[in-house]
């Protein structure tokens, strides 16, 4: 694209591509010198020149002039990149419908429930914490919300390849960061916002006003879909100027869910809209994935998908990999793996639990909690656990630089009656619960979910996933097959 295209003025160049880390290489691009948390892009403009920078897009005076460089001087770089980014790659967000999820829990689920109904309809994509999903293509995520070059780079594939629309996790790191900015959501999704991420920001208002800016983006022709049980939802219809719309199980709502039926295997409802009742039965399991469930069906049918087409495929959907993920070999007691990692997480899977768990049968959890993150939840998790387990097994789970032990035992300070045990290696770890599992128990694996890696001080190692290592465990300890007969790791 002519560099005349993207700034007003500017010589009649070629640009071949973008560049915000000055690290990776990108012939014929421009650079962008933004400011970070830790570093200032303006440090790094000869690194970026050798790595194919030919325009400088600054904020700040620059010292020493490179006559072999075009530098073009702007108030806010940050802002200018959001702009630059949707318009190099064909404003494509305006070309799609797109849905965006925030809130700390549910947005994979919602996100990948919304795909996997619309594809029915026409072809959708996906950008989240489980990866990148379009056609038959499947990516890996580095973050949850991509940095805005891959972001726009990525959506830009996604309508070359045919995509009609797009159901994208938002998290509130992305938010705060400005990353979606000059993404043009139709749908904004809220689900909930309960104590997470504040070592990122530090305190529950802060957490609030990142998810807020979702809000705030949406134009006033555009939807925001709120949960209304939620305690900050009067807020957040309050802040958008878009069409509010809203789903709940406890108060009066335009899309309700009433007669609850949890079960093991399946979800039964009657859905209230529009002063209609229409019987709802699930494959997906737990309350909280009525509120999930709830909000793709709002969102689907604001669209313009009709209930009755959307219900009738609600009763087989997708495994959601790694979110409520029930492990089934043969094995007579019950495993699931969940993404769960805040303690509005872990309480509502172990309500679940204890409503499909008989009283004389044990509830036994595995997991840890992330190092170099919001310690302060690590004694919270200690005493939900402590509430509603009868065996507790600590382990790794992500460390990094901090002690595995030393996660635990600050954890261990909310347990004062439930037998617990330590051991570091997350798949003994899982053995040890299969391995002591008397029939009907239900065991919880809880923290990592489908994730493939664990995080050390030394960077990541592969991890086979936690459906990967119960289902191998199930078969070699359990079962006790020998290794030629014992599921195979996909």
């Amino acid at each position: 694209m002519l560099l005349s295209r993207l700034f007003e003025g500017a010589p009649e160049i070629e640009i071949e591509s973008l560049m915000a880390d000055s690290r990776v290489k990108s012939k014929n691009s421009i650079f962008f010198c933004v400011k970070g948390m830790v570093n200032d892009g303006h440090k790094f403009i000869q690194q970026a020149k050798d790595n194919g920078a030919i325009v400088i897009v600054h904020s700040d005076d620059i010292k020493d002039y490179d006559a072999d460089l075009i530098y073009i001087r702007v108030v806010n770089v940050l802002d200018t990149l959001n702009v630059v980014a949707s318009r190099f790659y064909g404003d494509c967000t305006h070309k799609m419908t797109m849905f965006g999820v925030t809130g700390t829990n549910g947005k994979s689920t919602i996100t990948t429930v919304i795909r996997n109904l619309l594809n029915h309809f026409e072809p959708c994509g996906y950008i989240g914490t489980i990866g990148i999903f379009y056609g038959d293509v499947e990516k890996d995520a580095m973050l949850t919300t991509p940095d805005i070059v891959p972001l726009h780079r990525t959506l830009d594939e996604m309508y070359q390849a045919g995509m009609k629309s797009v159901s994208m996790e938002v998290s509130s790191a992305g938010l705060d960061m400005h990353r979606c900015d000059s993404i043009d959501f139709d749908y904004a999704i809220y689900t909930n916002l309960t104590h997470d991420h504040l070592d990122l920001h530090g305190t529950m208002e802060n957490y609030y006003e990142a998810k807020e800016k979702l809000f705030t983006l949406l134009k006033p022709n555009k939807t925001a879909i709120i949960n209304i049980d939620d305690e900050y939802s009067d807020r957040f219809i309050q802040a958008t100027k878009a069409n509010v719309v809203t789903y709940g199980v406890e108060k009066e709502c335009t899309y309700r869910a009433v007669d609850i039926q949890l079960m093991v295997n399946c979800t039964k409802f009657t859905l209230l809209y529009d002063n209609v009742e229409y019987p709802v039965e699930t494959n997906l399991v737990a309350k909280f994935n009525v509120y999930n469930l709830l909000a793709a069906i709002a969102a689907l049918h604001e669209y313009g998908v009709s209930i009755e087409d959307i219900l009738s495929r609600v009763n087989n959907l997708p495994q959601v990999l790694g979110r409520m993920e029930r492990i089934v070999e043969g094995q007579p007691f019950t495993v699931i793996v969940d993404y769960a990692h805040t303690p509005d997480g872990f309480i509502k899977i172990y309500e679940y639990a204890k409503s499909i768990t008989a009283p004389d049968k044990r509830i036994i959890t595995v997991f840890g909690s992330a190092g170099n993150r919001d310690a302060k939840k690590r004694i919270d998790f200690g005493r939900l656990s402590d509430k509603y387990c009868d065996l507790i097994i600590l382990t790794e789970e992500d460390p990094r630089n901090e002690s595995a032990e030393d996660i635990a035992n600050e954890i261990r300070k909310g347990i004062e009656n439930t037998a617990c045990i330590f051991i570091e290696s997350r798949y003994d770890a899982i053995r040890q619960a299969i391995e002591v599992a008397n029939v009907n128990d239900t065991i919880l694996i809880l923290g990592k979910g489908d994730e493939n890696y664990l995080s050390y001080e030394f960077g990541k190692t592969e991890w086979m996933g936690d459906h990967i290592a119960a289902k191998d465990a199930i078969h070699k300890y359990y079962f006790g097959e020998s290794e030629e007969n014992v599921y195979e790791n996909e």
